[in-house]
């Protein structure tokens, strides 16, 4: 069974140079809000911003091609249908 602090750390080493410190905030709640952000391309220029949709795509194609094992890819993709969910 994965702990939040993993799943956080997974999704950290798919995204090499983004900040997630979390400080006293869950793992999970700040896992949460890194795939809100993503999903809403909120780390791009608004010019070139894609849709939730598009977004998903490619976060979801990124985690399965990833060399994590299969149970982070689920735990992964499970947070960003979570998130997607919210958003739509």
């Amino acid at each position: 069974m994965m702990t939040s602090e993993e799943l956080l750390e997974a999704y950290r080493n798919m995204y090499k140079g983004r900040r997630l410190e979390h400080g006293d905030r869950e793992p999970l709640e700040v896992l949460r809000e890194a795939i809100k952000r993503e999903l809403q391309d909120e780390f791009s220029h608004p010019r070139i911003r894609k849709g939730p949709l598009d977004k998903f795509y490619l976060a979801t194609k990124r985690i399965s091609d990833s060399p994590f094992p299969a149970e982070v890819k689920e735990k992964l993709i499970q947070c960003h249908i979570l998130v997607m969910s919210e958003l739509i």
